[in-house]
């Protein structure tokens, strides 16, 4: 994908927030531990970095669960699989 620095930041900020909201919800983790884990799994990546912006071919939520509960999230707890109402009104 092709995009701006700006449309980058933004959607990079926009990813870290919806990471750092499901760390808080799901992970217990304080404000400022979960923006920490969100700058963490969503590091800024300079124009030219080869794949940059892989990381956002799935969803903030996909990724903190995965760390939250591992790679076998989706078998054991299938409730988690699809993010709540409320994480979808933040996009």
């Amino acid at each position: 994908m092709t995009w701006s620095e700006a449309e980058y930041v933004e959607y990079l900020q926009s990813e870290r927030r919806l990471y750092a909201w499901v760390m808080r919800r799901h992970g217990n983790l304080t404000l400022p531990e979960s923006w920490a884990a969100a700058l963490a799994a969503y590091p800024y990546e300079p124009d030219g970095t080869p794949h940059r912006g892989l990381v956002f071919h799935d969803e903030p939520w996909h990724w903190a669960m995965l760390d939250l509960h591992g790679e076998r999230y989706t078998v054991e707890h299938p409730e988690l699989v699809h993010p709540p109402v409320e994480y979808t009104a933040l996009e």
